[in-house]
């Protein structure tokens, strides 16, 4: 092995075969179980892209009908991680919050170690999927002094945590906005987030800590915790006239714009155009054209400059921000979706589960002698 040889990100290492997505980064296109992630973001819904990753096909009307049912019976938590919960203070990120309530969850859970056996590891996954919202909402209703809404089993996932956090039923378009977001960013491929989740799995720990460990991984602002950069970027700008100074002024002393390009494609990202038109229907209706406004032109002046592309934290940030939803908790919903993809990537790794164990080049020093402590 040489040095040249080795790439510190493991960019284009083939760490395994995946069923689940396809991120094809020179098409600018995204599949999940050889489903177009157009077709899927514009005909199904959250609940039939859980299906899809579990199961790797489409559910029947009956077998939709159940799985709905079923996360909806799923939501409650356990009154010691509320309480949990309720001690951490106001002030936390609330990805730290979530991170180690789902470490909790895996305390109040007698059968957490599944081992290899998927049928149990899938239950724990569909409590999961069911349970996050539900952390993200009991959190950010205590810091603001609120009591905890109880869940409506007649509402859909992403209606159901609309209403935890903000005490009102949602809009049919409001739903459908998150749902989207939703599908979006359920899957996508061996990022970093997954990938710990399969590191972690592959041990044959639990689901509850490969879940964690993936949270962990996603809050780092240059994967999941990128889109509330971007919103905090356009309030540091302002106003539309005041872009082209600002990229400019980036470029020239090497500052990061975040949410433009990607690590994998060198074209559009397929899920940007999406969040792009919901986000200009949605300040549109409020009146604040603005924010899209401002994006829209940082997105021009990087491709023109940069041959970059706005990516999907990018027009995410002013969707979320568009709908009322707090800046902190941009990233939690991305972990919300992302939870479909990564306990369905847990239960594949544990399908024929090999431990993963790559090399390192050793790069230091060799041979040194041993010096006394009074020599040193």
């Amino acid at each position: 092995m040489t040095a040249e040889s080795i790439d510190k990100g493991m960019a284009g290492v083939v760490a395994a075969e995946t069923e689940l997505s396809d991120v094809r980064g020179d098409l600018g296109e995204l599949v999940y179980c050889g489903y177009n992630i157009n077709d899927l973001a514009e005909n199904a819904c959250f609940e039939e892209v859980i299906h899809l990753l579990h199961h790797k096909r489409l559910p029947t009307p009956d077998e939709l009908a159940a799985l709905k049912q079923d996360l909806a019976s799923r939501r409650e938590i356990p009154q010691g991680v509320i309480d949990l919960i309720h001690t951490i203070p106001d002030e936390a990120a609330p990805m730290h919050v979530l991170r180690t309530a789902v470490s909790a969850l895996g305390c109040y859970d007698a059968a957490a170690e599944t081992g290899e056996d998927i049928a149990l590891a899938r239950d724990k996954s569909l409590n999961l999927i069911a349970q996050i919202p539900v952390l993200i909402a009991t959190f950010h209703r205590h810091r603001q002094g609120k009591k905890l809404l109880a869940n409506d089993p007649t509402l859909g996932e992403a209606a159901n945590f609309l209403w935890l956090i903000n005490g009102e039923k949602p809009s049919a378009d409001m739903e459908r906005t998150i749902d989207i977001c939703y599908i979006l960013h359920a899957d996508h491929g061996f990022n970093a987030s997954t990938f710990s989740s399969r590191v972690t799995i592959a041990t044959l720990s639990d689901v509850y800590s490969a879940i964690t460990s993936a949270i962990g991984t996603l809050k780092g602002p240059l994967h999941g915790g990128a889109n509330e950069g971007v919103i905090k970027m356009l309030h540091e700008i302002g106003d539309l006239d005041k872009v082209d100074a600002y990229v400019e002024d980036c470029l020239t002393h090497k500052r990061k714009i975040m949410g433009i390009g990607h690590r994998v494609y060198t074209t559009l990202d397929p899920r940007a155009p999406h969040l792009k038109r919901m986000a200009q229907t949605l300040t549109k209706e409020l009146g604040e054209p603005k924010w899209i406004q401002m994006s829209e032109r940082i997105a021009e002046l990087m491709l023109e400059k940069k041959n970059l592309n706005a990516n999907v934290d990018f027009y995410s940030a002013t969707v979320y921000y568009s709908l009322g939803i707090p800046t902190d908790l941009f990233t939690p919903i991305f972990a919300i979706a992302r939870t479909a993809g990564w306990t369905a990537h847990v239960l594949e790794h544990l399908d024929g589960n090999r431990l993963i164990r790559p090399r390192a080049q050793y790069a230091g020093d060799d041979g040194k002698p041993w010096l006394a402590l009074a020599e040193r």
